[in-house]
């Protein structure tokens, strides 16, 4: 990221752009043409999402078992979707069939659910439901904020259309870009929009600078955050240097052996065991414990930040990652004596 500028339209960093969008396709799984890094965080690539396949009296059936269920929710909302939740407490997970009930019940044209959510370090088994979405005609979007680069994700084998994540999280980059990718199916929905309610966000016009097509010259669209692209690049880079699937079994080995050391200590996970994130576990903070001053203490006299709860999970858990390069049983060592 301290390379010197170059222009957001000069060749060089064009050329650094494509293998950004061909590196990317490989972390997901994926052949999706439009796979591209949106210039904003997560939750900007999430409502590009909605801006370009939500349409007002859209049906859109959205899962939520934690925080960001609801923002997709309020999206939604914000684009006059007909919208129909189905829920679960949260740190739990959907299955099938209720899941199928919901489909054909409700006869979406687009479903929604979280593969990691965060906010309850609960990873949703999802290669059923695609392929329900697929068999059913319904755009199936995925949000792997806190998956990509660190937990097992096959865009393509899983039929989904639409998926997005961030920057910060198993990949190891600075916040400021959301990554992106439409199946043709996607794009098709996307194309019988008439005008998207957004500007900054409306993917037709990023197309023309990302995916001008052979032959076609570029349009400028906005000024990209150029650092960030070339930080991004250097992320994907090391992902592909050690192998997706080494990656992966990194992260779900150094995951068993933190809940192991957890469990030595006394300290309890909210998630069962089948249904955690490697990436992120939430620890119950145990009765009478103020977890907000842990996390002051901890950040204060060892430069370790752990996180308290979101939403409905606030002053109840802990969220500790263990993401990319911090996923190591050194890290877990470091840390257990300290809790």
């Amino acid at each position: 990221m301290a390379t010197p500028l170059m222009g957001h339209m000069d060749s060089q960093f064009m050329e650094i752009a494509e293998e950004v969008k061909a590196l990317l396709r490989y972390v997901w799984q994926t052949e999706n043409e439009f796979t591209i890094p949106v210039s904003g965080t997560g939750s900007a690539s999430m409502e590009a999402v909605v801006a370009n396949l939500v349409q007002p009296g859209d049906k859109v059936l959205i899962l939520i078992n934690g925080y960001f269920g609801n923002r997709f929710k309020d999206m939604c909302e914000r684009h006059k979707a007909e919208i129909r939740c189905l829920n679960r407490p949260w740190g739990e997970v959907f299955n099938d069939d209720e899941v199928e009930k919901a489909i054909l019940d409700f006869k979406p044209a687009l479903l929604f659910c979280v593969h990691a959510e965060t906010s309850t370090g609960a990873c949703q088994p999802v290669a059923k439901i695609g392929r329900m979405c697929r068999d059913n005609n319904i755009l199936f979007c995925l949000d792997t904020v806190t998956s990509i680069g660190g937990v097992e994700l096959r865009l393509d084998e899983w039929c989904v259309d639409a998926c997005y994540a961030g920057t910060q999280k198993c990949l190891n980059v600075p916040p400021g870009l959301g990554p992106l990718s439409f199946s043709q199916r996607a794009r098709d929905k996307m194309n019988e929009v008439e005008k998207s309610q957004a500007w900054y966000l409306d993917l037709r016009m990023i197309e023309k600078y990302l995916l001008p097509g052979t032959g076609k010259k570029r349009s400028y669209h906005h000024t990209a955050p150029v650092s960030n692209v070339l930080g991004f690049h250097e992320g994907l880079r090391l992902v592909q240097d050690e192998g997706l699937e080494n990656r992966w079994a990194r992260h779900r080995e150094t995951a068993e052996y933190f809940w192991a050391e957890l469990e030595k200590i006394g300290l309890k996970c909210l998630v069962a065991k089948e249904n955690r994130l490697p990436s992120l576990t939430t620890v119950c903070i145990p009765p009478g414990c103020d977890g907000g001053a842990v996390c002051k203490y901890m950040m204060q006299n060892y430069n370790i930040e752990i996180a308290g709860g979101l939403g409905e999970l606030g002053g109840k858990c802990w969220r500790i990652g263990l993401m990319g390069m911090n996923s190591t049983k050194k890290v877990v060592d470091t840390l257990i004596p300290k809790l």
